[in-house]
């Protein structure tokens, strides 16, 4: 499997005194820190290579995961530095260690998804870059993606169309180069790259069925605790 960066810099603002002292992927979800839940599902899934993008408290997620050899994995740590770069910009200078090709997934995101399936789409298309989305319908949160006839029209994150019925489930792929044209060491935010690769046709779709797990919200959580507790494992 490719290298996998995971998105774990953001302040979480939204989840208030949850995450003022702690960052979001070492909140207590059923016993444990959401990110132990998130990597022993990636591992199981086949990775071992790991990129995490930090920046809030990213001692803590250091100190909790080391080199990530108790969970079977090697994980290196990229860094925004005094300031957050954003989504884009940490992707953008982690790319010295994430190499030619790579996935990437959010830090507050639990996908039971064929990961498998997803890499080779995205390798055997010879793409810039791929994004699994899920028919939402408005049902989890903002559609965002329209998807027609097995393609990719567009992807625009923060608005109401009528004929977006999909939205970003939370896994992408990407070569090295879709990033470019992008400033480095400056903060932006990856849908905006994602946007314009839909718009030049070069973000490919990948439709998944089943629904997506996050810990963003207090709902989320709620969700997420309950899956845990009703799946076996």
């Amino acid at each position: 499997m490719l290298p996998l960066a995971i998105l774990a810099g953001g302040f979480a603002t939204r989840l208030g005194p949850l995450t003022e002292n702690y960052p979001k992927c070492l909140l207590d979800i059923n016993g444990r820190p959401f990110v132990d839940w998130q990597l022993e599902l990636l591992v199981s899934k086949g990775f071992t290579d790991f990129v995490l993008c930090v920046s809030f408290k990213s001692e803590l997620i250091q100190e909790h995961l080391g080199d990530g050899d108790r969970f079977g994995a090697r994980i290196i740590y990229s860094k925004d530095g005094e300031t957050q770069l954003g989504t884009g910009g940490a992707i953008r200078k982690a790319l010295p260690v994430l190499g030619s090709k790579f996935g990437v997934i959010y830090g507050d995101s639990y996908l039971p998804v064929n990961y498998f399936a997803v890499e080779q789409k995205f390798l055997n298309t010879n793409g810039m870059a791929l994004m699994t989305i899920f028919r939402n319908r408005g049902e989890f949160d903002v559609s965002n993606v329209e998807y027609k006839e097995g393609r990719l029209v567009n992807y625009e994150k923060g608005t109401v169309n009528p004929k977006m019925h999909y939205i970003d489930y939370g896994l992408s792929y990407f070569a090295a180069e879709s990033f470019n044209s992008t400033p480095a060491e400056t903060p932006f935010d990856l849908a905006h790259l994602c946007h314009e690769l839909a718009s030049q046709r070069k973000l490919d779709g990948f439709e998944v069925s089943e629904r997506f797990y996050e810990i963003g919200s207090a709902q989320g959580i709620e969700e997420f605790t309950k899956y845990l507790r009703e799946v076996p494992r």
